[in-house]
């Protein structure tokens, strides 16, 4: 058995299959690491599951890896790239694990664990299309983080109130040019149009970091480099054709913008003035309100200078951990420190929160963090609003709203800001 790291949740067995560049036979996916269009182009009705030496829980690709309910497990490093094609193996990506020519019980024993997980998501989904209530009432929507119209089709059946960003960078991968405002517009009207009247919000293009940019440099450290909007204010064409498509969209559609990776105000300020000058020259004069996502703890902490500029936060809570720990998202050998619960990043997500509190502002959660059944009443008692997850998990974190009372997890809240660790949390929030 070779123990890596927890990535997306459930268990596959097959034989081993190499990627080749083009779709691979049914089985388990074994490779040395994989980028987010590798995810998207496996198909998930053949593919058991995915192992793979580096990696690691936050990556694009496991976020990808868990939106499509494929099973994987990161940072096993290289002795899962030694066993021979072919092979039985059983992936347990909850647990970690990757047994090699495992007994049929373990098999079975992983079929079991399937199956009482389908279940509860049975139980879930019966309730999908009712709101999420806390135990005391408090309306929490939850809405749904897609990169297109299949994903945002998906995210409706699950119940989801809307999309709460749309991946807008995943569409466009593998190219060797940016699309076009008119290819952009019918792209983001197709989603539009799968959600029926219910809010979007188009995330401008996240590139850099594990994502390639279009005439992007190489970075020696590209997480702290030139990323997101730092890099598309850069590209004036790119970010221009974006908003121009998206304020076609908003004269027709319910849609907001959203910038990512904002460090300081002025960032805002120059996004918001390019914005209101492409709709000066539109002629329709469409309504487009404006966030940004804090992933940045500078952003996190000056959250108040910032609200008067926008209309709603996004706490992106996998590279606002990242950042915060000083753990790279991409790296196995870090991923146990990367854990949105430790206190530092619970007070920078309370900041942002009451900048929210004070000017009236909705706080929304678009990482990983929302769908952790433990970290849910923790932040819903810091003052977070709204919660934005994966399609496949809406009908269960809606189900986790209903079991929280606001009131309790207020004061669960501020025993988390006191605690001493990550692992502490988890104890308070566990506990009876």
């Amino acid at each position: 058995m070779l123990v890596g790291v927890p990535t997306s949740p459930g268990a596959g067995a097959g034989p081993v299959v190499r990627p080749t560049g083009r779709a691979p036979a049914a089985g388990v996916v074994v490779a040395g690491d994989l980028t987010p269009g590798d995810v998207m182009a496996l198909d998930a009705g053949s593919v058991r599951a995915v192992a793979t030496a580096a990696g690691a829980p936050l990556s694009h690709a496991a976020i990808v890896a868990r939106s499509r309910g494929i099973p994987l497990v990161t940072g096993l490093g290289p002795a899962v790239l030694d066993i021979p094609e072919g092979t039985l193996v059983l992936v347990d990506g909850g647990a970690g694990t990757v047994h090699v020519d495992p007994e049929p019980s373990v098999v079975e024993a992983a079929a079991a664990r399937q199956r009482a997980a389908a279940a509860r998501d049975d139980e879930a989904q019966a309730r999908a299309m009712d709101a999420a209530r806390t135990v005391d009432g408090h309306l929490v929507p939850v809405v749904a983080n897609v990169g297109g119209p299949d994903e945002a089709r998906v995210a409706i059946a699950a119940g989801a109130d809307g999309v709460g960003m749309l991946r807008t960078e995943f569409a466009f991968l593998d190219r060797p040019h940016p699309p076009g405002e008119d290819e952009q517009y019918l792209a983001y009207r197709r989603v539009a149009d799968a959600l029926d009247g219910r809010p979007l919000v188009v995330r401008t293009l996240d590139l850099g970091a594990d994502i390639p940019a279009w005439g992007g440099m190489a970075e020696p450290n590209p997480a702290l480099g030139n990323r997101g909007l730092r890099f598309t204010l850069t590209a004036p064409d790119l970010l221009e054709t974006q908003l121009r498509a998206v304020i076609r969209l908003a004269a027709e559609r319910p849609v907001q913008v959203m910038f990512p990776m904002v460090t300081g105000v002025d960032e805002v300020r120059a996004a918001r003035a390019c914005l209101d000058r492409l709709v000066d020259r539109s002629g329709s004069a469409p309504t487009v309100e404006v966030g940004i996502t804090v992933e940045v703890p500078a952003a996190a902490v000056t959250a108040e200078a910032f609200a008067p500029l926008v209309d709603f936060f996004a706490i992106g809570s996998n590279d606002l951990t990242q950042y915060t720990l000083a753990a790279d998202r991409q790296n196995a050998a870090v991923a146990a420190l990367a854990d949105g619960l430790h206190p530092a990043v619970l007070r920078l997500i309370r900041l942002v929160a009451y900048a929210g509190e004070v000017h009236r502002r909705p706080v929304e959660i678009v990482g990983e963090m929302a769908t952790d059944p433990l970290a849910i009443p923790i932040i819903l008692g810091l003052g977070v609003t709204m919660l934005s997850v994966r399609p496949n998990a809406v009908a269960t974190v809606k189900q986790a709203v209903r079991a929280t009372s606001l009131a309790k997890a207020r004061g669960l809240a501020e025993a988390a800001l006191d605690a001493e660790s990550a692992a502490a949390v988890r104890r308070l929030a566990a506990a009876p």
